[in-house]
């Protein structure tokens, strides 16, 4: 079922709602793939329905081409979803459905968190992921909303931001999809050629070998390894590689035997920039 208008989706929801369905929401921008089907297939072990909604908010770009290079094709992605998941409900609003005349981002206090890594590279990101995700919860009202730790930076700003709207969701973060070659799975890969995809596989094995290295070597030396790494790769251009406590995502020069910590990482690969991040425990 494939729905553009809020009004028809909220009737739809209601019903089911009355029914005694719990509602799960798996926000997208479309271009879906196995990574977004993992996470439907979760949020149907959790809840009755479950929207997925698909929206290439302009919000959250700070670079207007690359809003313009999104890959789009909603009917592919609602013919994805009947062939794997034909109960699934579609949201594919047009821009005012979303923000009405007025197509900018709030200001949300998430913490000092997002002026790193993402926050540092995409200047108001952050405050347009918040904009979106407040509208449609606004709008679906799930009771639970499901994530991919892909992009665990954007993971807290979100559960920050129910904390700050009071709205009453929960939000689940699901473990990252990667291809056989480890590559995490992102709609950005679509625009990845052939060979591409094959040198994209530095990204997991940078992070695995900072995985390898974490327990005997200071942060200063894993950085130069992984430094080196894409250095001896010249198609690739290695825009941030960050080591963080994960309680609050500053990066970190030292280690705490207490803490845990992750990896971050952003390249470009050509055009195309992908992120990707690990648990170093």
């Amino acid at each position: 079922m494939v729905i553009n208008s809020k009004m028809s989706l909220q009737e739809t929801l209601e019903i089911a709602k009355k029914e005694g369905n719990t509602i799960g929401l798996v926000p997208t921008m479309g271009a879906l793939h196995e990574g977004h089907l993992s996470l439907i297939n979760f949020a149907y072990s959790q809840c009755d329905k479950v929207v997925v909604s698909i929206f290439v908010n302009p919000t959250q770009f700070n670079n207007a081409s690359d809003l313009e290079k999104y890959p789009r094709n909603v009917s592919k992605d609602a013919e994805f979803l009947k062939t794997h998941n034909p109960e699934t409900i579609v949201f594919t609003p047009e821009v005012n459905e979303i923000y009405s005349d007025k197509v900018e981002s709030e200001a949300f206090e998430f913490g000092d968190f997002i002026n790193f890594m993402e926050g540092e590279f995409r200047t108001g990101h952050f405050d347009g992921v918040g904009s979106v995700l407040k509208r449609l919860f606004d709008i679906v009202k799930p009771d639970k909303a499901f994530f991919g730790e892909k992009d665990y930076q954007q993971l807290r700003v979100v559960k920050k931001l129910v904390e700050i709207t009071g709205q009453n969701v929960e939000i689940i973060g699901c473990p990252t999809s990667r291809n056989e070659f480890g590559l995490a799975q992102s709609s950005r890969n679509y625009r990845l050629n052939d060979a591409q995809l094959k040198e994209a596989e530095l990204i997991y094995k940078a992070l695995t070998k900072a995985k390898s290295m974490f327990s005997s070597n200071s942060v200063e030396s894993i950085e130069k390894e992984i430094k080196h790494m894409f250095e001896a790769q010249p198609s690739f251009e290695l825009e941030y590689f960050s080591i963080v406590k994960e309680k609050d995502l500053i990066p970190t020069k030292t280690k705490d035997p207490k803490e845990h910590y992750r990896a971050f990482i952003a390249a470009f690969l050509g055009e195309v920039r992908l992120i990707d991040n690990m648990a170093l425990y």
